[in-house]
């Protein structure tokens, strides 16, 4: 199976794959995506702005919070990487780095909240 090695983020590396895909005459109906749980959302909204003809799933391994602070072994670092994601959920598409999609009241809510905090060092601008 072919593999992409050269990307440095989430929208090239779906730019990449369905490059080395194409060039294997491979021309799928549909991906998978494995990523962290934190990062679906944000995985499936890139993938349908890069490769819109493509059905998406997203899928990855069943992880507890609280199993994901110990595995990383930097609680500050899960949590500013968790808050990241939203933000990218809700400034990607305004950069066309993927489609949009809603986000909850409650979900954004504690985006803010968690921002005011401080826990600030994985968002874009940090």
């Amino acid at each position: 199976m072919p593999v992409e090695p050269d990307a440095a983020d989430t929208g090239q590396n779906i730019a990449f794959s369905r490059r080395v895909l194409a060039g294997a005459g491979l021309r799928p109906a549909s991906v998978m995506l494995a990523t962290m749980p934190s990062m679906q959302r944000r995985g499936y909204a890139t993938t349908r702005k890069v490769w819109p003809e493509v059905e998406v799933v997203c899928a990855c391994e069943p992880v507890a919070f609280r199993d994901s602070l110990v595995g990383i072994g930097d609680d500050r670092l899960v949590i500013d990487t968790m808050v990241g994601d939203p933000q990218r959920i809700i400034e990607y598409p305004d950069r066309s780095f993927a489609v949009e999609q809603h986000v909850p009241d409650d979900v954004h809510t504690a985006y803010q909240a968690l921002v005011k905090a401080g826990c600030t060092s994985r968002l874009i601008g940090a």
